[in-house]
């Protein structure tokens, strides 16, 4: 084997796919749950979207990089107890999405800037809870501890991003809201259930780097 080329779902090789997409950037409702959920109901509101970041942690752990998730702690008042990636509102005092994803990031699990490598960023992806989500892409060096905000995150783990970017692992599925059928990509792993939007941006970036 060619000792140059980067392992297939290495840190290294997501680098190198992420630098060649060339359309990051694109249109801020090109994706979201719209795409899962053509014309429903739900989508359809009056107020502005609300802008947010999650960065999207890649873990440099050699031949097998990992993703890095949280668990939403159960006392907050929206999304409780769901699998998320780190991030949150962009505050008006942000000057990016790339710096708010780091900022929440920080304050959520502790990971601090200095084993953060920032790569790019996904398009926006649209909630159907009327969010505005940047999705900013990462190398995350290994030898960080993590210190959890006891009341946003009950739990941070990994997950091998080579299960993450298998479709085998993406299954489609759905629930009823106000007698209406909501679709959504649910990937449970290791008794945690990764669905909803966290796992519509893993969906749109395997679609737009590995598939």
């Amino acid at each position: 084997m060619d000792q140059s080329v980067p392992s297939l779902f290495s840190a290294a090789d997501f680098r190198a796919r992420a630098a060649r997409e060339e359309n990051f950037i694109v249109h801020p409702e090109e994706d979201g749950d719209h795409r899962f959920n053509p014309g429903h109901p739900r989508l359809k509101r009056g107020e502005p979207l609300r802008d947010a970041a999650v960065l999207i942690p890649v873990v440099d752990r050699g031949a097998q990089a990992t993703v890095l998730l949280t668990k939403r702690a159960e006392t907050l008042r929206s999304h409780t107890g769901q699998v998320a990636f780190p991030g949150g509102r962009i505050d008006s005092g942000d000057r990016s999405a790339e710096f708010a994803a780091l900022r929440e990031t920080d304050e959520e699990v502790g990971l601090g800037r200095e084993f953060i490598e920032v790569i790019g960023r996904m398009p926006d992806y649209v909630s159907g809870s009327g969010y505005r989500i940047a999705p900013v892409l990462s190398i995350v060096r290994p030898g960080f501890s993590l210190t959890l905000n006891s009341d946003e995150v009950d739990a941070a783990f990994e997950v091998p991003l080579a299960f993450l970017m298998d479709p085998a692992n993406h299954r489609r599925d759905s629930r009823f809201w106000n007698d209406l059928e909501w679709f959504f990509y649910e990937m449970p792993y290791d008794g945690q259930r990764i669905w909803g939007v966290t796992a519509g941006i893993i969906r749109t970036l395997y679609e737009r780097l590995y598939a």
